[in-house]
């Protein structure tokens, strides 16, 4: 019984994670959206943007995945030190990323496209989770 409630929380997780990429337009202000949806690699500038707007709505998409990201890793492996490292390992990424996103913004050039669509990427997804889950995985496989 105790498994099905595990499987049923963080499966409801999940679905968080997947509604919250669903509703994105709806629920964070982003224009750069439709930017990357449309012909981005003929443009020569971004849209207008309110830029500290944009990056305290990425802020918070981050830190809410973030939130989710940790409870399922903390409920798959249940470690003691395994929240200290998440919250570390989370810290150091966003304040790396929003410094970077922060200067493809402002500095915008034409060939900064690529690495400001990763880096907003690799901010507004949970992508962490999917690299972190098969190497705590892994961790796991090889401590037993």
């Amino acid at each position: 019984m105790k498994k099905i409630v595990l499987v049923l929380v963080v499966g409801f997780l999940f679905l968080i994670l997947v509604a919250m990429r669903y509703f994105q337009q709806h629920l964070f202000y982003d224009p750069l959206l439709i930017f990357f949806e449309k012909d981005y690699l003929n443009s020569e500038s971004l849209p207008q943007l309110d830029i500290f707007k944009m990056l305290f709505s990425i802020s918070i998409r981050f830190w809410i995945n973030s939130i989710i990201s940790i409870c399922i890793l903390k409920l798959l492996f249940r470690e003691n030190e395994l929240l200290k490292i998440l919250i570390l390992i989370y810290g150091v990424i966003f304040g790396l990323l929003i410094i970077a996103f922060y200067f493809l913004i402002a500095q915008y050039q034409v060939s900064f496209e690529l690495p400001l669509f990763y880096v907003r990427r690799f901010l507004i997804q949970p992508m962490l989770l999917l690299i972190l889950l098969p190497a705590f995985y892994y961790q796991k496989l090889r401590s037993n």
